[in-house]
């Protein structure tokens, strides 16, 4: 009737087993909540970067300078951070027509690039 001692609990063995899946699992699920918690850190960084070069070039539309200015840097706050843009300008072919690239970053230096924006401008109308 009654049970034996081997028959009432785990043994050691056991235990840690257990133990040693619960700390494997727990290790897999920290360093999937890691990546992710850093993959939405990136995707807020591109985004801010990209709204930075935008307002650059919504800036230059407005403006309409002619001739574009080559190399021209500059910075800009956004979301508690100061972020850099670079704006070059490169030739299409058309003498009247102009691509302009801005490059952001969070380092003056450019060494790690978080975005590029292109888009195309033409020559403005002369007023009559």
């Amino acid at each position: 009737m009654g049970l034996s001692l081997r028959q009432r609990g785990m043994t050691l063995l056991e235990v840690m087993v257990a133990l040693f899946i619960f700390a494997m699992t727990g290790t897999a699920i920290m360093k999937a909540a890691s990546e992710h918690l850093s993959g939405v850190g990136q995707i807020e960084e591109i985004s801010i970067a990209t709204w930075v070069a935008n307002n650059h070039l919504n800036q230059l539309q407005l403006e309409r300078p002619w001739p574009l200015k080559n190399n021209r840097k500059g910075s800009a706050e956004m979301a508690e951070r100061t972020w850099y843009w670079k704006q070059v300008v490169k030739d299409t072919g058309d003498s009247e027509f102009k691509a302009v690239e801005v490059s952001v970053s969070l380092n003056e230096d450019f060494n790690d690039t978080i975005t590029t924006v292109v888009t195309y401008f033409a020559k403005p109308a002369e007023k009559s």
